[in-house]
């Protein structure tokens, strides 16, 4: 057994639990918390809860970036986009049809398309610099203006939710501040021991970002979007998934271009970026005919997301 391992695979067990911990804690605090200012839970979906599963992605690629390199900040944002759609959206459509709101439809799937693209776009030089992440942040900011707007004319009736208007609780606060600790404290241990043992192994460090920190960040996704189809929430757990992928790409890679910059490897440009694209298209294509996805649909896209896997993985 290489030196070192059992404690690099008790870090990484401990990260993932953390990070499942936090991200349940605070997905609990920030939906409470906008449902009391009166958002619908379909916006809430696409952006608190969004953005706070997106956290775990956000802390562990610039964990990843500052102490190992910024390939781990790219692998594990593109890695988590695929899963998102491959294996969170696939697994809830398998567990029950998911249908789709025009409101998703025309509002926030065009954003993810854009963020997916933009990515594509600014890195097809080999690199994604300060600019570029300045350029992520400014896309992010108007994306929520829009979304802000929306919500100011469009507000919660209070009939959709009983904690809808409800204000402000200092429960819900600890809850997210709770939740931001563990997730601090799990992605610095899923960095050390996910690095730790593959590196290791000789993995390179963007096919541990793409595999084990993606599929380790993608958990609090799963958990929200299987738990919103089990309930029949359909709409949440498809504004869960876009409102991720839309952050991984605008918050958590602008981020990190601003801390470093990232630099892109010729065959990440020729594999990796152009199957998020094609996950991407593909989850829209489903999504636009007939509105819904299907069980066929989610068997397809966990098809396709084991077959990725098996392609990355030497």
């Amino acid at each position: 057994m290489l030196s070192g391992t059992p404690l690099f695979l008790l870090l990484l067990v401990a990260g993932i639990v953390a990070l499942y911990g936090g991200a349940e804690l605070l997905v609990a605090g920030a939906r409470r918390l906008a449902l009391g200012i009166g958002l619908r839970a379909t916006t809430v979906g696409v952006t608190v809860i969004a953005f706070a599963t997106t956290a775990p992605e956000l802390f562990v690629s610039v964990i990843g970036a500052l102490n190992v390199s910024s390939d781990v900040g790219l692998g594990t944002v593109v890695g988590s986009n695929i899963a998102n759609i491959g294996l969170v959206l696939g697994a809830a459509a398998l567990i029950k049809p998911l249908s789709i709101g025009d409101r998703v439809m025309r509002r926030h799937v065009p954003t993810m398309v854009l963020a997916a693209i933009l990515l594509v776009v600014m890195g097809a030089n080999g690199r994604i610099g300060r600019l570029e992440g300045v350029i992520f942040l400014l896309v992010l900011a108007g994306f929520t203006v829009f979304l802000l707007h929306y919500a100011n004319v469009d507000p919660a009736p209070m009939a959709d939710d009983p904690d809808a208007g409800t204000g402000i609780s200092l429960r819900d606060v600890g809850l997210v501040v709770g939740g931001l600790i563990a997730l601090v404290v799990g992605s610095r241990w899923l960095v050390a021991g996910g690095t730790g043992l593959l590196s290791a192994l000789g993995v390179p460090d963007l096919v541990i970002g793409l595999t084990v920190l993606a599929l380790g960040t993608s958990l609090p996704e799963l958990a929200a979007s299987v738990v919103g189809a089990i309930r029949g929430q359909t709409e949440f757990a498809i504004g869960n998934v876009v409102g991720s992928n839309i952050y991984n790409v605008l918050a958590v890679l602008g981020i990190v271009a601003l801390i470093t910059p990232i630099e892109i490897e010729p065959a990440t440009l020729r594999f990796e970026l152009p199957i998020m694209i094609g996950f991407t298209l593909v989850l829209v294509g489903m999504m636009a005919y007939g509105r819904r996805l299907t069980r066929l649909d989610g068997a397809i896209l966990v098809v396709g997301y084991v077959g990725f896997i098996y392609l990355l993985v030497p």
